[in-house]
């Protein structure tokens, strides 16, 4: 059946609203079906897209050969695990540390590694996250909850056409001895871009 989403617009981000009135038109003119764009948005949510980023994580954590060739061609490395493609084609990898916690944004538009993380969240393409990530980025943090020591500095990283960014969390305590299965189930899609962190062990 059509989708129509013309009564919920007015509660929509605009860009979201945008795309929904697009999909529309289309979808009336009989250029779209919608089951294939469903599909297309599951695949990119659920399978492509940040289950795929949290096997490289996990592999990092667990192997340090592999995270050292991913700190040193994580175009290659990650493509090695069979993610790759649109979007992806040039990757770095960037590693939080003690001292140190990476933060990722496209303030020209939504760049994004999809191969790695799917389709980007709505809030990652919003002006105001364009825009605040850079000038205050702790302040953005707080409003996703991170509230980081004061020792620990704050890098943010412009992702372009040219390259995209992926950030490799700390692994967290107490996940010493599980399988890589169970250490991807603690990685986060916001951990991958720096809006947050892993999940500690249950």
């Amino acid at each position: 059946m059509p989708h129509d989403h013309h009564d919920h617009d007015n509660h929509l981000d605009p860009m979201e609203a945008r795309t929904r009135a697009l999909e529309t038109i289309l979808t009336r003119k009989g250029l779209v079906d919608p089951a294939a764009v469903d599909a297309i948005i599951e695949t990119y949510a659920e399978k492509v897209g940040p289950k795929n980023g949290a096997q490289v994580v996990a592999r990092a954590w667990d192997d340090a050969d592999f995270a050292d060739w991913l700190a040193r061609d994580a175009t290659t490395a990650i493509a090695s695990m069979g993610f790759s493609g649109r979007q992806g084609e040039h990757m770095q990898a960037v590693f939080n540390s003690d001292s140190v916690h990476n933060l990722v944004v496209c303030t020209l538009c939504s760049c994004y590694p999809w191969p790695v993380l799917g389709l980007p969240p709505v809030w990652y393409k919003s002006p105001a996250y364009r825009s605040r990530a850079v000038i205050e980025p702790r302040a953005v943090l707080r409003e996703f909850g991170l509230e980081l020591p004061e020792g620990v500095s704050v890098r943010v990283w412009d992702s372009t056409a040219e390259l995209r960014y992926l950030v490799i969390p700390q692994r967290p305590a107490g996940s010493e001895g599980m399988s890589r299965d169970d250490l991807a189930a603690l990685v986060t899609r916001e951990s991958m871009i720096g809006t947050g962190l892993p999940t500690g062990p249950a």
